[in-house]
Order: C-alpha cells, then sequence, then structure tokens
C-alpha cells in the first residue's frame, strides 16, 4: 500500500495535498487512499459534488460505489467547490489504477488563513499506523 509522503490523510481514508491555486488562493485537493480504493474493490460510480458547493469539515460530500459496497467520501477540510475530476463520470476505475493522481475527486478553495489547513490531519506515519493497526 502507497502512503505519499506530501498529503495530509482523515481516518475516513480521504488524502489532502495543499496547493496555490488561481489569485493565489490556498486550494486543496482531495482524493480517496490506496488502502480505500483497495478495500472499495472495483470503483464503477464516482458521485461528487456540484462547482461552487459550500462544505465544512466532516460534510459528506459524495460517494464511492463499487461492485462490493456505496461508501461516503467527507470533505477533510471547510471551503468551497472549485474543480471536480469529471473525468472519473466515464473512467471512475481511474480511482482504483491511480488514486494519488488521475483519480483524485474534487479541488477545495479555503479560506487565506495563511496557517496550512490540513495541519490537524494525519501525516504519512500516523495514517500508515492507524491502518496498519485496523
Amino acid at each position: 500500500m502507497t502512503v505519499p509522503t506530501d498529503r495530509r490523510y482523515t481516518d475516513q481514508h480521504e488524502w489532502t495535498l495543499v496547493r496555490t491555486g488561481d489569485e493565489g488562493a490556498t486550494v486543496v485537493r482531495v482524493g480517496i487512499t490506496d488502502h480505500a480504493q483497495d478495500a472499495l474493490g472495483d470503483i464503477v460510480f464516482v458521485q461528487l459534488p456540484e462547482v461552487g458547493a459550500e462544505l465544512a469539515a466532516g460534510d459528506p460530500m459524495g460517494e464511492v460505489e463499487s461492485t462490493k459496497s456505496v461508501s461516503d467520501v467527507y470533505a477533510p477540510v471547510a471551503g468551497v467547490v472549485v474543480a471536480v475530476n469529471d473525468v472519473l463520470g466515464d473512467t471512475p476505475e481511474t480511482v482504483n489504477a491511480d488514486p494519488y493522481g488521475a483519480g483524485w475527486l474534487v479541488d477545495i478553495r479555503v479560506g487565506d488563513g495563511g496557517e496550512d489547513p490540513t495541519a490537524a490531519l494525519l501525516d504519512a506515519a500516523a495514517y500508515q499506523t492507524m491502518v496498519d493497526g485496523s
């Protein structure tokens, strides 16, 4: 199982990557982890929020459906959805093939507080420990 060290993680198996978006805004890219996609099995459908949707941290923001089950995806940070990965509508299996790259789910623009909006989330080592303990 891959756990990139340049991201932060939730205990619900979402990953986050802080980036700089248009006009210098802080944008957090969100996806599901390698562990999550592996546990789900073959992903056949992904439902994502609309661009412009306002999310609070912990809000359900979509679903990932596999041949085994349907799982909610939760917003790891508060903000406004500024992009969704439209490719997943036609090729949801991209999440299985490349969960940390082409299989990303949404970009969320967060407030400009100057602080890392994902600082309270798990780092790679803590996420790996959590997964190994379950």
